[in-house]
């Protein structure tokens, strides 16, 4: 048997102050994403903002529903509708913010395990990392370049 270490680099701010202007605003739009978010259930809201390539913006939140599972992450709404309206533009980055009506998220929030998975399939069609910036309602703001990072061992088409 070898025993292997998988790891990977991420940055960590203090705040979205310390952010480059660029991810700073590209959060901004996150925020105002997750205001949007339709959480009735969970009462965790979520916003996402996903920059492309030829630099245009889009905007998702969750959006829950009663049926659950029928409702969707703000990752997903915002991914999914990249991928619908900009074939073929790849996905640069993407800011991701959470906050709870009930208390206030302090610590990043980072993608569930679906759309870890989601994420990845778009990261393996364009061929090029997708950087995440990841935030609670405040304070530390954590930055990946890839999705690989935070799913190493993701199960691609490679397989089918």
């Amino acid at each position: 048997m070898i025993k292997q270490n998988i790891s990977f680099d991420i940055s960590v701010y203090d705040s979205i102050e310390e952010l480059w202007l660029g991810d700073k605003e590209l959060m901004q739009l996150a925020i105002l994403a997750r205001e949007k978010a339709y959480a009735p259930y969970s009462s965790f809201n979520v916003g996402a903002a996903v920059l492309l390539e030829n630099g245009k913006i889009v905007t998702g939140s969750n959006q829950e529903n009663a049926a659950y599972p029928s409702g969707l992450c703000a990752e997903r709404v915002a991914v999914f509708y990249a991928g619908a309206n900009y074939p073929g533009i790849k996905i640069e980055k993407i800011a991701i913010t959470a906050a709870s009506i009930n208390y206030v998220v302090e610590k990043p929030a980072a993608p569930c395990g679906n759309c870890r998975q989601a994420i990845s399939e778009y990261e393996v069609k364009q061929k090029a990392p997708i950087a995440l910036l990841l935030m609670g309602e405040k304070g530390k703001v954590l930055k990946c370049d890839a999705i690989a990072d935070i799913l190493p061992l993701a199960f691609t088409s490679n397989y089918l």
